[in-house]
């Protein structure tokens, strides 16, 4: 998939409640395929984007123009960033949480079940990865990461696997592990039964709910007064993160009663967008 065909998720919905002004700075938190950042530069407004992900500078180049300046940086270092870029109070930020298309469909970064590759699943290159933590955490620690982070009731049976598994050879692939989960719990109705495993070590290699409590405390700072804060995210860990936030900050008034979420007709052609859902918040 390249940029040109990335699908950016709720694009009319976000960029409405992010309230983009003619020459206003907003900072895309999560470049990806530069959907958004190329939305909000249409609108008139300058952007600063962010993605920690190595080859996201090439997409970016693609933009080109002076409305955008790029930075390889994980969200949680925005007022870092900010600061290096001598950039004003902005008048908003957006963040499409989640793993993106071009980490599912790349094999070598060993984000999907689908794909057979190394199980890596970081995204920006470095620190432990997938492997090593499934061949080195405790039958113990497994179960508990595995239903902290991705709810799974099968937990402690797919972490027994797991465990026998590597005992008699190291876990390397995804698809080894995939192949592990199944034999451990067969196959669901509701989706891959490796799926919240997938997504249960994807959060923990990242540290995706300590980015993004990062960039929501930064964000009470770094705002503009009526500037927005919008972000859709894409299980429930991230949104309660969101919705507990923007309703116990005072700095924050809620711009979102409920969670909006994509059209029927944008969830025909975007299967991705199904599980999304939007938060916004006005800074006092």
């Amino acid at each position: 998939m390249t940029a040109d065909k990335h699908q950016p998720v709720m694009l009319s919905e976000a960029l409405d409640l992010l309230n983009v002004q003619p020459g206003g700075v907003y900072v895309d938190a999560t470049f990806g395929g530069g959907g958004h950042t190329r939305g909000i530069i249409e609108r008139g407004g300058q952007v600063l984007a962010l993605d920690q992900d190595p080859d996201a500078h090439k997409r970016a180049e693609r933009l080109g123009g002076v409305a955008i300046r790029f930075v390889q940086a994980n969200f949680r270092d925005l007022e870092a960033v900010l600061a290096s870029q001598g950039s004003p109070p902005v008048s908003g930020i957006l963040a499409d949480l989640g793993v993106s298309s071009f980490h599912l469909d790349d094999p070598e970064r060993g984000f999907s079940y689908r794909h057979e590759g190394p199980l890596d699943m970081r995204m920006g290159g470095s620190g432990p990865t997938a492997a090593e933590i499934v061949n080195t955490l405790s039958e113990e620690e497994l179960a508990d990461l595995l239903w902290r982070y991705g709810e799974e009731r099968q937990s402690r049976r797919i972490a027994r696997a797991i465990v026998a598994a590597r005992a008699e050879a190291p876990i390397e692939t995804t698809g080894q592990l995939a192949e592990i989960i199944r034999r451990a719990v067969g196959y669901r109705r509701a989706g891959h039964p490796a799926r919240k495993t997938f997504q249960a070590l994807r959060i923990y290699v990242n540290d995706e709910l300590g980015a993004l409590s990062g960039l929501l405390e930064a964000a009470g700072r770094v705002l503009r007064p009526g500037g927005r804060l919008v972000v859709i995210s894409f299980h429930s860990l991230e949104d309660r993160l969101v919705k507990h936030f923007l309703r116990d900050d005072p700095r924050f008034r809620v711009l979102t009663k409920k969670p909006l979420t994509a059209s029927p007709k944008e969830q025909a052609v975007n299967p991705r967008s199904r599980s999304a859902k939007l938060r916004a918040g006005e800074r006092i």
